[in-house]
């Protein structure tokens, strides 16, 4: 006969050999708000819930994990698991789905006497989440894999990202309140950021007596924290005129407590998700969120690159540990951070290797002084890199020079749109300048407004003709419609990728893909967000498609182009007709006749 009981011992002795780390309890919990999730959690329907093993973390208080057991290998899981008093995955996401009310909880099913017969499985079920995803393998693990496991889950990480998001807007509002100016909110986020950089300032932060010496001390360490960084003295003192802000507003150096509660906030949740995250561009996301208050800044064109496209680049452009990559447009050096990540998890934990990295392998230029700050904090937050961020023009020969000395092979950009149709540059003549700083055959990867690849005539179609001269148009991608949704600009983008130095052949077939699709969803007050997880998979098939230029009808297409025509998929690529239904067909023939009356055409 099946006994249970020999499974539960599997399992115990397992979990014990970690009881420096865990704390493991059978059947009930002494935890109370434990206890009171299992009360009606009864795998029969009613009463309350009885898992084999509850297992708590000392360093995690939000994880959890439960264990439920059968003896019997062919009760491991139910075809639609909920059979849950008879099967092990069945009654293990019972138990995750109640505890995850309040907790974060891996759910593990085991079934088996013995080790040969053995079967495990894993699911995650976050908090609030509506169902349970698989996770791990089908082994039991250490509990550092475990918990580091669920820290880097993309499902960890997407909730943590709206958790950030909902914070920021809530910051929003807050700074708005307490008439923080727009332009200025980044700024004092990213000097609380690095003042908590230094020990003694998380420390005594607390013990100021007054709103103003904690003003002073917070701009005041942010300097020293700087200058010991050994950023150059021109950069500091730019630096220090844009913090110098927060020693004069009436709300932070005045006001009993706004400035110190500022500081608890942003320590809690931002600073625990940069921890978390190490290379999450924390500070961008931020000013995404307060760009939407900043109609000066629009103004000015400034379009912040979603995050999960500054990651494409780097996958497009291969990204390693002996990329030189440069930025001429750096913004809050969002680009930056993504390659600086992808570099050094290619060095291995090679120090030697990160060091050079960090030091000579990320340029960035920024012109606006107080972007340049932003730029200069956040590479200093993400440990480093700031030192070749430089403020100024990068049209100017001085700065061309300076990059140059660096031997740059990968370019990014995301130039800032044409504002003034009359004065600002055009986006390609920011391509052009990027290029014109690579090594030869180096790779530049940009996001421009879709005219760009359209013209046919006037001075965008002269700067086509100029780039072919000189480069080679290797691809170029179309971006989805509202890739820029959160940042509140409707421009319709797409990605050009040039070889530099070397003139576009003409025979050359250039790739173009129809990337319209990347998963996302807009949900309120979150803006476009991964919800279903969908993007690494898109990532990963967008990626193997431009490697290999694959043409495949109705998302890409590979052909000859010359500066007359248009550079985009949608003029060449062939229709997917497998994909067409009559229920498309109907709603695409009654969307035309709408427009068509609408516009008074009929």
């Amino acid at each position: 006969m099946a006994n249970e009981r020999k499974t539960e011992v599997i399992v115990r002795s397992h979990f014990d050999k970690f009881k420096d780390k865990i704390g493991i309890e059978e059947q009930r919990s002494d935890n109370p708000k434990i206890d009171k999730l299992l009360k009606t959690a009864s795998k029969k329907g009613s009463g309350k819930g009885f898992p084999e093993f509850i297992i708590t973390l000392r360093d995690n208080s939000d994880f959890l994990i439960v264990v439920e057991c059968k003896a019997d290998a062919s009760k491991h899981e139910s075809p639609n698991r909920d059979k849950y008093s008879e099967y092990a995955v069945d009654g293990a996401l019972l138990y995750a789905s109640y505890l995850s009310k309040e907790f974060d909880v891996l759910a593990i099913a085991v079934s088996g006497e013995n080790q040969r017969e053995l079967k495990i499985s894993h699911y995650l079920h976050l908090k609030n989440e509506n169902k349970a995803m698989p996770k791990f393998g089908d082994i039991l693990l250490d509990i550092d894999s475990y918990l580091n496991g669920y820290i880097n889950s993309e499902e960890k990480f997407r909730q943590d990202l709206y958790a950030l998001r909902e914070f920021s807007s809530e910051l929003n509002d807050k700074l708005h309140n307490i008439k923080i100016a727009a332009s200025e909110r980044s700024l004092l986020i990213s000097s609380i950021l690095i003042a908590l950089t230094e020990k003694a300032f998380c420390k005594t932060y607390k013990e100021y007596d007054t709103p103003e010496e904690l003003a002073n001390a917070l701009v005041y360490t942010v300097s020293n924290v700087l200058r010991k960084a050994n950023l150059r003295s021109e950069n500091l003192e730019n630096l220090n005129i844009q913090f110098s802000f927060v020693r004069t507003d009436t709300a932070l150096s005045k006001e009993h407590g706004v400035l110190r509660f500022l500081i608890d906030d942003i320590d809690k949740h931002i600073n625990s998700f940069k921890k978390t995250h190490e290379y999450y561009d924390v500070l961008g996301q931020l000013y995404i969120e307060f760009l939407k208050y900043a109609n000066s800044d629009k103004g000015l064109g400034i379009v912040l690159t979603p995050p999960h496209i500054t990651e494409l680049f780097c996958d497009l452009a291969m990204v390693n540990k002996d990329s030189v990559v440069y930025d001429n447009c750096a913004g809050t050096c969002g680009f930056l951070i993504s390659a600086l990540s992808k570099m050094i998890k290619d060095a291995k934990g090679d120090l030697i290797k990160e060091k050079q990295i960090k030091n000579k392998q990320l340029i960035g230029v920024e012109y606006q002084a107080k972007i340049f700050a932003l730029a200069c904090s956040n590479m200093y937050i993400h440990k480093d890199g700031k030192t070749n961020i430089i403020r100024g023009n990068c049209f100017e020969n001085g700065v061309i020079e300076q990059v140059k000395t660096y031997k740059p092979i990968i370019g990014f950009l995301n130039p800032p749109y044409k504002a003034d149709k009359k004065k600002d540059p055009e986006e390609l003549e920011f391509v052009l300048n990027n290029l014109e700083v690579l090594e030869p055959g180096g790779i530049c990867i940009a996001i421009v407004p879709m005219q760009s690849a359209l013209a046919q005539k006037g001075e965008i179609y002269a700067l086509k003709k100029q780039l072919l001269r000189k480069h080679t148009l290797e691809a170029a991608l179309s971006m989805p419609d509202e890739l820029f949704y959160d940042t509140g600009v409707g421009v319709v983008t797409c990605i050009m990728i040039f070889i530099a130095h070397k003139p576009h052949p003409i025979n050359k077939e250039t790739y173009f893909g129809y990337y319209k699709d990347d998963g996302f969803v807009k949900r309120k007050n979150k803006g476009r967000v991964d919800a279903f997880g969908k993007w690494e998979n898109i990532k990963e098939k967008w990626v193997e498609s431009y490697i290999n230029r694959k043409a495949k009808a109705g998302f890409s297409v590979n052909k000859i182009v010359t500066a007359d025509d248009e550079w985009c998929a949608e003029a060449y690529m062939e229709t997917d007709y497998s994909t067409l239904s009559k229920e498309i067909f109907e709603e695409t023939v009654k969307n035309y006749m709408i427009f068509k009356l609408t516009n008074g055409v009929v």
